[in-house]
């Protein structure tokens, strides 16, 4: 029977029970969509095609040499949890609507992707998310991208000779037109931070059976269907099995000493004091820097990050409504929007994040995140979150401010801050804090089933 994508139950992938749609979509899925992939490095190939055959020829090639299955995947992390095994390094494919065209794909066929957006590409979408002009976006995102390979894994070295072996097989027609490199950032705890500082991919939906049993859920349930973020794939062999995930990639640049000027700035302006004064940068993301939420009055004493929280009984006494993860997630609604994200960190620094090195000692540029998500719908998922919510000043409630992280627009409304947590006394209105995050550049891929990329 078809794959239940709207089943709420998490998917047990390695049941006896399930059935022959189920397994087929596992062993023709790429990995790092239902569960994430150790990619403590991250080389992203940016690739440009000129000739139908050898394009197809060449991601064909990758997808029987290099690529595993979601399936493959999971059982190599069950195998290292058991027995310490290393698993093999993740290669994922996406390709855009000016690929499939270049691949020989028909304007039809093209439109059977339902996704208006994917079928635009980014750069026609800046004024819905308020992106900046094209010709403002770094060169490569200028041009036309057709696909995106992403090479990744725990170790540089087998990143480095994978991603040497993909270029060696380049065909001569095709184009290199860029390259990212991401490289993990960890606090002292070893959780994975971006960099201001703060723990980062704490709050994902989780798809499987195992994930979920692990994680404490009495106030937030982080289970979640299928449906949030596969959809069938429907130019591969057999859509009733074969599926994929719209894919969005964005370079935010950062400017952390800016951050770090307005954390002090709103520390002193709400008189801030001793411990407290963590309180400022933590009501612009919505989380201390070791995660610990809001909702909580100060850090957590070791221990792992919390997520088993809501925001109920919270008028913005504890979490402004416009904190960065109070904004992306409100948890009491919109479920069906959250997208899986799998971002990285880029760029090189000489300071300790972690540390409490003054502002001038940050970097004002150079650094980032590499934004990469799944959905099952761009329209619903990432462009509603950063249109609709992010860039929203009156989401959640009127006059609370566009998400200081990543929003983007005019920020010409005030806003206030609590200045004692939990309390109902606010600061006086004040202008919000300038944007630190620039879009640098990016576009929407689709991540094809195995299925459709072994049968080119």
């Amino acid at each position: 029977m078809p794959v239940d994508l709207n089943n709420e139950r998490p998917l047990a992938w390695d049941s006896a029970t399930l059935n022959a749609d189920t397994k087929a979509m596992l062993d023709n899925l790429q990995p790092n969509i239902l569960r994430a992939h150790v990619r403590e490095h991250l080389s992203v190939l940016f690739v440009r095609f000129n000739d139908v055959p050898e394009g197809r020829a060449f991601l064909r090639h990758i997808a029987t040499t290099k690529m595993k299955s979601a399936r493959k995947h999971l059982e190599e992390v069950r195998e290292f949890a058991a027995r310490g095994r290393p698993g093999t390094p993740y290669v994922g494919i996406g390709i855009s609507k000016a690929g499939y065209i270049d691949l020989g794909h028909s304007l039809d066929e093209v439109r059977k992707f339902g996704d208006k957006v994917f079928r635009d590409g980014m750069k026609r979408r800046i004024a819905e998310v308020n992106d900046p002009p094209v010709d403002q976006w770094e060169w490569v995102f200028q041009r036309e991208i057709h696909a995106v390979i992403l090479i990744g894994d725990a170790e540089p070295e087998s990143v480095a000779a994978l991603r040497e072996e993909i270029l060696a097989e380049l065909p001569d027609s095709a184009r290199l037109l860029g390259e990212e490199t991401g490289q993990g950032m960890r606090n002292p705890a070893g959780d994975g931070i971006e960099h201001f500082g703060y723990v980062d991919g704490r709050s994902q939906p989780l798809f499987l059976k195992d994930e979920v049993e692990r994680e404490p859920r009495k106030r937030w349930d982080p289970a979640f269907p299928l449906a949030n973020v596969l959809v069938p794939d429907p130019l591969a062999p057999n859509p009733v099995r074969h599926h994929g995930s719209y894919f969005v990639f964005r370079k935010l640049e950062q400017n952390v000493r800016a951050f770090k000027e307005i954390e002090r700035d709103l520390a002193d302006g709400l008189g801030l004091t001793g411990a407290d004064r963590d309180r400022a940068g933590a009501m612009l993301v919505g989380r201390f820097k070791d995660g610990t939420p809001l909702t909580s009055k100060a850090k957590a004493a070791g221990g792992p990050v919390a997520n088993d929280f809501t925001y109920d009984g919270d008028d913005g006494g504890k979490c402004p409504f416009s904190g960065h993860v109070r904004k992306t997630n409100p948890r009491s609604f919109g479920r069906e929007v959250i997208m899986a994200r799998r971002g990285q960190t880029y760029g090189e620094r000489a300071d300790d994040p972690s540390d409490d090195s003054p502002p001038e000692n940050r970097p004002s540029g150079e650094v980032g995140l590499l934004f990469m998500a799944f959905n099952s719908s761009l329209i619903s998922q990432f462009e509603f979150t950063q249109q609709t919510w992010a860039n929203n000043p009156d989401f959640e409630n009127p006059a609370t401010g566009h998400d200081p992280v990543i929003g983007q627009g005019d920020r010409d409304i005030k806003v206030a801050f609590p200045k004692v947590w939990g309390k109902p006394e606010m600061s006086p209105p004040q202008a919000q804090v300038a944007q630190t995050v620039t879009m640098k550049g990016g576009e929407y891929f689709f991540a094809p089933s195995l299925a459709y990329l072994r049968n080119l």
